[in-house]
């Protein structure tokens, strides 16, 4: 499995809806408030701002930043891509594993591509003024780093730095974006589908100095006037963190007593994240499993370093956990 959230591929597999698949390979915030954006047909008949200067204002409000600091993408994937093409160097290192997405964009842009086992080998040398890509907290484990002494030496190597915060807000975890105006070679990239539960709004960003953001040119209007309005919506809800990161809290504990009374993984991985790490000699069989009682879990042999001895689950809410504790429950079943 390359990504999670294919629910249409096995629905397909399984002969049912996607609708009846239990997600738990999207790594996406439980709590989801109905919005109430109410479409029409001015809304859609006319053209976005092409600077979306209101929907940077309100991005600068949540995060701390200045407008002239956002680049807007149809997503954070496409941020990624054209990240790698504006770059000029071409040395990149990797810090493994990680999202899949970064390495294709690298080779796509004709990068050289060097690979660091963060999880065993953290400190191994980088070379002086080369790319490094770091996602914070991590995936596919979701630890958090403490980024500040690996930072002081990617400065002193005069690395550009790309810096994957999309999973940082759910723990409230400390940001390195105060550091965009002190370190000039240093690029976040944020993603907003996944804290802001809205993985059908293709937005996502790269935060920079303004001279770097300058130098970026995102085609115009290539994010829609609903899209825009929708997260301006949801940015603009004051309560939105709060009850998020409340019910993360609750959900994710029970997410793990379910994972740990279970019996059936050999490890669980601590995260700071929306989701968790297992690791099972009989992950295959436990995949195949759950995919029978229509329950989709995240496979990581697509990761560097692991196989498909390794499974994640994300944090739901209790209906879908009481299902996956049912369906763990009754493993190996009948037909096993």
């Amino acid at each position: 499995m390359k990504h999670g959230a294919n629910i249409y591929k096995y629905a397909k597999q399984l002969g049912c809806r996607s609708d009846e698949i239990i997600d738990f390979s999207s790594n996406i915030n439980l709590y989801q408030p109905q919005s109430a954006l109410h479409v029409t047909n001015s809304t859609i008949a006319k053209y976005a701002q092409s600077n979306y200067t209101t929907l940077k204002t309100a991005i600068a409000h949540n995060y701390g930043l200045k407008k002239s600091q956002i680049t807007l993408y149809n997503g954070a994937t496409a941020a990624v891509y054209a990240l790698f093409e504006a770059l000029k160097q071409k040395k990149v290192t990797l810090y493994a594993p990680l999202y899949g997405e970064y390495e294709k964009a690298a080779l796509q842009s004709k990068k050289n591509v060097y690979k660091i086992n963060r999880i065993e080998n953290i400190d191994a040398t980088v070379a002086k003024k080369s790319i490094v890509v770091f996602v914070n907290p991590s995936t596919p484990e979701g630890s958090f780093y403490e980024l500040a002494t690996l930072f002081a030496y990617w400065k002193k190597q005069k690395c550009t730095v790309i810096l994957d915060e999309s999973f940082l807000e759910f723990e409230s975890h400390p940001s390195l974006r105060q550091m965009i105006q002190n370190y000039k070679k240093l690029y976040i990239v944020q993603s907003f589908s996944k804290f802001y539960s809205c993985p059908g709004v293709r937005i996502g960003a790269v935060f920079s100095n303004k001279k770097n953001t300058t130098k970026l040119h995102p085609p115009l209007w290539n994010i829609s006037s609903l899209d825009a309005a929708f997260l301006q919506k949801r940015l603009g809800d004051k309560t939105f963190r709060e009850k998020s990161r409340q019910l993360h809290t609750i959900q994710k504990q029970e997410l793990l007593d379910i994972l740990k009374k279970c019996g059936l993984f050999e490890q669980i991985v601590h995260s700071d994240a929306n989701f968790i790490l297992t690791q099972s000699s009989q992950a295959e069989e436990i995949f195949s499993h759950l995919l029978r009682q229509k329950i989709l879990v995240r496979t990581c042999g697509s990761f560097d370093y692991l196989d498909n001895g390794w499974l994640r689950f994300a944090v739901k809410d209790k209906q879908s956990h009481t299902a996956l504790q049912n369906a763990l429950t009754t493993y190996p079943g009948e037909n096993q």
